[in-house]
């Protein structure tokens, strides 16, 4: 364990390993849930890497398998450092303490700007891409408020509510986590408020690619950082079916305090944000609301992740698991395409836990699984 010039505490990763974990988890069917997993089996990404084709082929992979380049991870750090920008591991000094904590986080983020701004407790305020005047102004309030009680907002650089939380709180510190690379922003408006962040107080964050440009698909994950990063969220003015839903729902998971702005009945871009209400949500009428109820947990130390410490390069696995091809179709008969808690697999197939996540592993690195809210796994729906 080590601690950077600020106090932060982690553990921090060589240039090589560095490279190994880029390698990871810009490989086929590497997300973050099954990067935990190999190096938590094989000791450390090198290893795992050399694991990759035969596991995708035990899985049922029939193409060849796709591992990215020594050439690849570093072309990627070079991009990086072009753009002013760092790659910070999940165990190193400087990821941000709340994000760490959630179930798959991003074992790698891309991260531009002041790096102390992700460490410091953060609210994320999200909402309206067509905010009314009244809501821009309120969260904007809630934004200045909350800044200066030192908490950081966090939101998506998007229009509306996300512009003016960021544009308040640029002065005590923001981040923006981006659904593209750091160096795609959306919409494209924003990309000198971008730079305001990332030149001051505020921070960038993303875990796509450089040259990744956002996809639809892409904002959910995005929304997922932001939920992950605050000790909770305050929505502003969402309609239904809004993306500011999915931070409220990712936040409720991670089991961060939601916060909503009551808004008329009359006007659908509160239609979301009342409904949060009636299910549970804090109601929200001054920036005080927020500050109080996240004042104890603000004071939490958290603790760093028992998972996903690579400290040097002769950490090995304790062991082999073996696995057959009985185990495989015991487990492959067990799922389907209703989500499964792992341990209800473990009961019913009888294998043990090392063995069931060693084949699970096997699916996903062969795109057959789908990972759920809560750890939930079922079969991928084929293509």
């Amino acid at each position: 364990m080590s601690k950077d010039s600020a106090g932060r505490t982690g553990v921090a990763l060589t240039e090589r390993q560095k490279i190994s974990w880029l390698r990871l988890i810009r490989s086929d069917n590497v997300g973050p849930v099954a990067f935990r997993d190999l190096i938590n089996h094989f000791g450390t990404a090198e290893n795992a890497l050399d694991a990759l084709p035969e596991l995708s082929r035990r899985g049922g992979k029939q193409q060849a398998y796709r591992i990215a380049s020594v050439n690849e991870a570093e072309r990627e750090l070079e991009a990086a450092r072009r753009h002013g920008a760092v790659f910070v591991g999940i165990g190193e000094p400087g990821y941000p303490s709340a994000l760490r904590q959630i179930d798959g986080a991003p074992p790698l983020l891309a991260m531009k700007g002041d790096l102390d701004a992700a460490t410091r407790p953060s609210l994320g305020i999200v909402g309206s891409r067509n905010a009314s005047i009244s809501g821009a102004k309120f969260a904007a309030m809630i934004a200045r408020e909350s800044g200066r009680a030192g908490y950081v907002i966090a939101s998506g650089l998007a229009r509306g509510i996300d512009t003016a939380a960021h544009r308040a709180s640029l002065g005590t510190g923001t981040i923006a986590a981006l659904a593209g690379g750091l160096d795609r922003p959306y919409p494209p408006e924003n990309i000198g408020l971008l730079e305001e962040i990332t030149s001051g107080r505020g921070l960038a964050i993303s875990e796509m690619p450089f040259g990744w440009e956002p996809r639809a698909r892409d904002f959910p994950r995005r929304n997922r950082l932001i939920a992950g990063v605050g000790l909770g969220v305050a929505i502003v003015e969402a309609a239904h079916r809004s993306g500011s839903l999915i931070t409220a729902r990712y936040a409720a998971d991670f089991g961060r305090l939601v916060f909503a702005v009551p808004g008329s009945p009359l006007d659908p871009r509160c239609h979301g944000t009342n409904d949060l209400l009636k299910q549970g949500a804090i109601v929200t009428t001054s920036p005080e609301d927020i500050t109080e109820a996240l004042a104890p947990l603000s004071q939490l130390e958290l603790p760093l992740p028992a998972a996903i410490r690579e400290p040097d390069n002769n950490v090995r696995p304790d062991g082999p698991t073996t696995t057959s091809d009985h185990d495989r179709s015991a487990l492959a008969d067990a799922l389907g395409p209703t989500p499964a808690e792992i341990d209800d697999i473990v009961r019913h197939t009888g294998l043990s836990p090392a063995q069931v996540y060693l084949l699970l592993l096997e699916l996903d690195l062969a795109g057959r699984l789908e990972r759920h809210a809560g750890g939930r796994v079922s079969l991928a729906s084929p293509e």
